[in-house]
Parts: C-alpha cells; structure tokens; sequence
C-alpha cells in the first residue's frame, strides 16, 4: 500500500498538477444512445387459464401494478451502412390487474403478461478482429473464449408508469396477434398462456421511458493519482435490533408534504413549452 496517499482537495476535485502517471486501462465506451418517453397504448395482456376465466366474467378492470420482467435484445449490423447497428428490443412487462366481477364487488387479483417491441439504430463503430479471452478456463479442449468485435448493446428501462386498463371483446382489432413466448417466461407465469377459446381481451396503457446506448471496449489513457483507498470505516452492525432502530432519522419529509418551490423563474413549472 503506497505510503502517500492521494486525496482530493476540498470541495472533493483533484488538481492537475498532483497527477502521477499515465496509465492505460481497457474500458467500455459509449459511441451513440438515445433516450425515449414512449407511451404504449393497448397493449394485450396475455393470460393464464385461470386468469382468463376471471376476465371472462369481470364486469370492469383496473390497472394495479407494472414491472419489467425481462428484455430481449437482438443486434445486427444494417446493410450499406458501415458502423450502423440496429437494435431489436423485446419488452415483457408482468401486469398486475384488478378484476371487478360486479360494480361494488371487492377485486379479484390476476396476474398477467403484456409484451411490446420496438427497434433503434444507432452508430457503433467498426471491428474487424476476433477477441479472444480466457474467460472459459473449464473449456474441455482448453481453448479461450471467442467473440466477434461487436458492440454491446444496453438498455435501461425506469420503473413503468401504469396508465390505465380496459376489456374488449376477443378478436377486436385492437387486440395483439398471437404471439411466441419463451419458455423461460411461461414457466415465470406457471402455465401456457390463452391467446385463443377467450371471451374477453384486456388492454392496458403505460408509460415507459428507456435509455438504449452502443458500447465498445477499448484501450483509453488516462491521469492516475494513485490506488484508490475507502475513506469510510467499516462499522459492524449492532446485534441490538433497538440499538439499531435508534440511529435512524425521524422520517419527518414523510409526515409533511413539501413546500411549494419558491423561484418560479426556474422554468420547471407548467408553462414549459412541449410535453418533455
């Protein structure tokens, strides 16, 4: 361990004339990403058998709950367009419903599938190498792992915002085509799903907003100051279940709803122009 440690000066920056040397490490970069606030209009929620026997006899729905469950994504390079990729992004959203059997009934809770796909094409740069690591050192024949020099897709999806839900008759126009899920998913839901022999169809709304970014790893310089060192102590926690609710904050912001922002000039408020 160096004997001088390197810290920042205060107010947390480092200065340029305490850089120590120059080292070159291997890091993903991010060559194009985009950002979308898209807002998904009836989209079919797929369902059990005994979900769907529900939803035959509701009189009305209501949208409860909306999670990301998994995302397939898919990368190809697009023709007549070196360094562009394009990205197909299948979305599979675990849909809690209300199912209401009469108008002043108590809910009955059901659980379905709701699925959205979409493509984005951005700009990855080009490879023509073959990577070779030793990320498989339990290969039978000993060999290293191969992968093309492709870049690397990543989406980031926040938390869906659940909209709304309603029924339809089966078949609607509205209503999605049947469609192939995995099995992987099938087995989250415990049963194949009825895409067909339904009375009624359930649409839902949400509102999603998503981050999509290429990267590539590649070899950057940059300054070092020296190994980085915690600066924060390890505590054990307290075995005293007491001991440790008692170093806890009174949560009073939870109490209190929060003051009107006072500075009305910042532009934040209802007459920003577009919908963001």
């Amino acid at each position: 361990m160096p004997d001088n440690i390197i810290t920042p000066d205060e107010g947390g920056e480092f200065r340029a004339d305490r850089i120590k040397e120059a080292v070159c490490i291997n890091a993903p970069r991010i060559y194009d990403s985009c950002s979308d606030k898209d807002c998904l209009e009836d989209l079919t929620v797929l369902l059990t058998k005994p979900g769907q026997c529900l939803i035959d006899k509701a009189a009305s729905v209501r949208l409860n709950t909306v999670n990301v469950c998994n995302v397939a994504v898919d990368l190809q390079p697009v023709p007549f367009h070196s360094g562009f990729y394009a990205i197909d992004m299948t979305y599979y959203f675990d849909v809690g419903l209300d199912a209401f059997m009469a108008p002043n009934a108590l809910p009955m809770p059901v659980k379905g599938l709701a699925v959205f796909s979409k493509r984005a094409v951005l700009f990855g740069s080009e490879g023509s190498v073959k990577v070779y690591t030793s990320d498989c050192p339990d290969h039978p024949e000993g060999l290293s792992a191969v992968s093309q020099n492709c870049p690397k897709a990543v989406v980031q999806v926040a938390q869906p915002v659940a909209l709304s839900a309603r029924l339809v008759p089966h078949g609607s126009p509205c209503a999605m085509p049947p469609v192939r899920i995995p099995e992987a998913i099938i087995r989250r839901y415990g049963g194949e799903f009825v895409q067909s022999d339904a009375e009624k169809d359930v649409l839902v709304s949400i509102g999603m907003f998503t981050i999509v970014q290429l990267e590539r790893d590649v070899q950057m310089l940059i300054p070092a100051y020296d190994f980085c060192m915690p600066r924060k102590e390890c505590v054990a926690s307290s075995e005293d279940p007491c001991e440790l609710f008692s170093s806890i904050d009174f949560p009073t912001n939870e109490f209190f709803p929060k003051d009107s922002p006072s500075d009305s000039s910042s532009g934040c408020g209802c007459c920003g122009k577009g919908k963001g």
